[in-house]
């Protein structure tokens, strides 16, 4: 990969794919945590490091500048989070995934966290487009005595314009190994028609989230805490769920409401995070604007 320092100018005809990567790396330097790689092509960009709850967690916001992403367009995104730091990560916005227009788009993630280092995902929520076709691909490594919180929304249609998600697709691929071993798999594809209105699909409905936590098992009645904050947000259209089995927890909503997703997820992520990172939630302002 090369560093490139300018935004990369789309050539050609306005439709030509995009070809994009980020590598972002993170690094424990005293009692800090120090942004120390911030490699590009193409665009996706992390403007500065934050810390907002002090020098020891090191905020990074990832911007899209396209604003979306069409047929063709690859994504590939990597973090490394080494020893004893402590990293969080979120996006400024919903991502948005257009039309295919007879192309597949794909995004890869690759994410890696040192011994007893701590990394969140927590982008916000992505839009599937009716006709998108879209590949996801996330793959999570973490050293001995690590903890990772990371969490999906995912909408199909945009519900709010009255557009259904009635032809497209959506691949879906989550690997998370802890000190070497597979903790967590899960893969599938969902294609527009029987698979989301199928009771053992989305069963009609037009947003699913899920929260992974992994790291040091809950103690004992947590479980039952995390359910009782995350049920205080659900309307009577959706369902959740919270599973906890060994070092990985597992929360999920299926419904139609993005907002109710995002309390639910907000709330696991506030209830986790003290047990999985060993500090207080602090809700991000960019979740706010």
């Amino acid at each position: 990969m090369r560093l490139v320092d300018a935004p990369v100018l789309k050539a050609g005809n306005a439709t030509e794919p995009w070809e994009a990567w980020l590598a972002l790396g993170f690094a424990r330097h005293s009692d800090a945590t120090r942004l120390v790689e911030r490699s590009h092509y193409g665009p996706l960009r992390v403007q500065k490091p934050l810390y907002p709850e002090g020098s020891d967690i090191c905020h990074a916001i990832v911007v899209h500048p396209p604003g979306g992403v069409v047929g063709g367009d690859q994504l590939d995104i990597h973090a490394c989070v080494g020893q004893q730091a402590r990293a969080f990560i979120t996006t400024p916005g919903a991502a948005k995934w257009y039309k295919a227009n007879g192309r597949i788009s794909r995004q890869s993630i690759h994410l890696n966290v040192g011994d007893a280092g701590a990394l969140e995902w927590l982008p916000q929520e992505t839009i599937f487009f009716d006709a998108a076709d879209v590949q996801l691909d996330t793959t999570v490594e973490l050293g001995s005595e690590a903890s990772y919180l990371g969490s999906e929304i995912l909408c199909f249609g945009r519900t709010a314009s009255g557009e259904r998600f009635s032809s497209g697709r959506v691949a879906q691929r989550t690997s998370i190994r802890l000190d070497g071993k597979l903790v967590w798999f899960e893969q599938g594809e969902l294609i527009a028609g029987a698979a989301t209105e199928n009771p053992l699909g989305l069963a009609g409905k037009t947003v699913c989230a899920t929260l992974i936590g992994v790291g040091k098992p809950l103690p004992s009645g947590a479980i039952q805490h995390l359910r009782e904050s995350c049920s205080a947000g659900l309307s009577d259209t959706g369902s959740f769920g919270a599973t906890q089995m060994k070092s990985v927890v597992v929360v999920r909503y299926l419904g139609d409401s993005s907002e109710v997703a995002r309390q639910i997820m907000a709330a696991a992520w506030r209830t986790l995070r003290p047990f999985l990172i060993g500090r207080e939630a602090i809700v991000p302002r960019i979740w706010n604007t």
